[in-house]
Parts: structure tokens; sequence; C-alpha cells
């Protein structure tokens, strides 16, 4: 029996519900600190975007290793 589909089904499994975690928690604590302080919208953007572009690469690294196994 061959281990290697359930090992890809695994690590596409981890690598995309923890991403998508992250980025569920970037969004709501930025728009919760949004509604808090509408001036600050343009402070909060800029990093939000980064921190989801930076989770986003955790789940395109897990494809790179999915494809690779």
């Amino acid at each position: 029996m061959e281990l290697t589909p359930f090992a890809k089904a695994v690590v596409m499994a981890v690598g995309a519900v923890a991403p998508a975690i992250a980025i569920g928690m970037i969004g709501s604590k930025a728009m919760e600190s949004i509604g808090r302080n509408p001036e600050a919208a343009g402070k909060i953007l800029v990093p939000m975007l980064l921190s989801c572009a930076f989770a986003e690469a955790i789940a395109i690294y897990a494809l790179v290793i999915a494809f690779s196994i």
C-alpha cells in the first residue's frame, strides 16, 4: 500500500486550514480595529494585507511540498 496520496492530502489539509484560520483572524481583528477607530483605516490596511500575504505564502509552500512528495 502506497502512502504518498495520503501524505499529499495531509500536507494540503494542514497547509490550507492553518492559513485560512490565520487570514480569518487577521481580517476580524482589522475590522474590529477599524470599527473602534475609523480614522486609522489607512494605517491598518497595509499591515493587514501584508499579513494576509504572508499567511497565504504558507499555503503556497504547502502546495509546493505536496507536489514534491
